[in-house]
């Protein structure tokens, strides 16, 4: 499977399967996958908004897209549960997503968390997304 069929499909699980699954884990290959198709959408998105001119005027001189501003709130609360479950995977509850409201500091903590590796055993979340199973008598064993 390829790096950009694997993105896509980590992708469309999260948004079909894993919608707002808050609890859980998520390991750090899922998040970033997630988010750098999230970015590779987006991006694709505001082109199309400027080259149909769909986007509407605010009064602080920005232009905002119709498409960019739909794709946004659809991935709000995804977006919001993948990260919540990733930092799980470190052992933090929810609310820390609440740093990302310190200036300039919270956002770069916050990003520091979610690049930091997870529990590597089973914590109160669950239990460790890398984890091989268990080798179960009468299955065939593990290819070494």
């Amino acid at each position: 499977m390829s790096f950009a069929s694997e993105c896509i499909s980590n992708f469309t699980e999260i948004i079909t399967k894993k919608y707002c699954q808050f609890s859980g884990r998520a390991r750090r290959r899922e998040f970033w996958m997630y988010t750098l198709t999230v970015w590779v959408i987006s991006f694709i998105i505001s082109l199309i908004d400027k080259l149909l001119h769909l986007q509407i005027d605010v009064p602080n001189g920005q232009d905002i897209g119709i498409l960019s501003v739909i794709l946004s709130l659809a991935l709000l609360l995804p977006g919001l549960a993948l990260d919540v479950r990733r930092l799980h995977d470190i052992g933090k509850e929810w609310y820390w997503l609440f740093i990302v409201l310190i200036p300039i500091a919270g956002p770069i903590w916050l990003l520091v968390l979610d690049c930091k590796e997870g529990d590597r055993f089973d914590n109160s979340f669950g239990p460790d997304p890398k984890a091989e199973p268990a080798f179960v008598p009468g299955d065939n064993p593990p290819a070494v």
